[in-house]
């Protein structure tokens, strides 16, 4: 028994320095995403787009608010006029039926305003999504890159969290961070900063 438990053991630690072995075989770096995409200029200039095209939307839909208080002030002047005892039955019932035209162009204005809302939100969120996708594309290709000149297996993301909010890496002595060279890397192209603070061509082209 005790011989067959020996042989065991040594299959089992056989196999645990098999794996060390092959493990040691894999150099793994590190990269801060969080910071990464922060740093980027693409991302920087990507909601400096966003901004102005929801800057422009909100314009553009307090406008159409504008519009829409007239014409309920204009219905209520009407109503008002229809309900006027000064005048005859008659001329009040055809005032009446003249604001039938109104409370229709009205309810249309409301749902105008509903759809350029909605519209506004999906093409926001579109947008946002097209550039982000952009930014993570450019970022993973850097990482890439900079993962093959250094022969590396692995880039691990060290600032990822579990479902728990928990750090994913637990310990990293640094020596292999590739963060600031894949900032370096990624911002070597980087445009002059745009004047203002606002860039509307932006999202032609992040």
């Amino acid at each position: 028994m005790n011989k067959s438990f020996r042989i065991v053991g040594l299959v089992m630690a056989a196999l645990f320095l098999m794996v060390v072995a092959a493990e040691a075989q894999h150099r793994i770096a590190t990269v801060e995403l969080t910071q990464v995409f922060e740093k980027y200029w693409k991302t920087k200039r990507a909601r400096l787009a966003l901004a102005d095209r929801k800057a422009d939307l909100k314009k553009d839909l307090e406008q159409m608010q504008e519009n829409h208080k007239k014409l309920v002030q204009a219905y209520q002047k009407q109503l008002a006029d229809a309900n006027d005892q000064a005048v005859s039955p008659e001329e009040r019932e055809k005032r009446k039926k003249a604001l039938e035209g109104k409370v229709k162009e009205i309810r249309e204005s409301e749902e105008t305003v509903k759809q350029f809302v909605g519209r506004g939100d999906a093409e926001l969120e579109q947008q946002m999504k097209r550039m982000m996708d952009d930014v993570i594309k450019d970022i993973r290709e850097a990482v890439a890159a900079k993962g093959k000149a250094g022969g590396y297996t692995y880039v691990l993301d060290s600032s990822a969290e579990s479902l728990s909010k928990a750090p994913m890496l637990l310990y990293s002595s640094g020596e292999s961070d590739l963060t600031q060279v894949v900032i370096e890397q990624l911002n070597a192209a980087a445009p002059p900063e745009p004047v203002g603070g606002s860039e509307k061509a932006a999202e032609k082209k992040p």
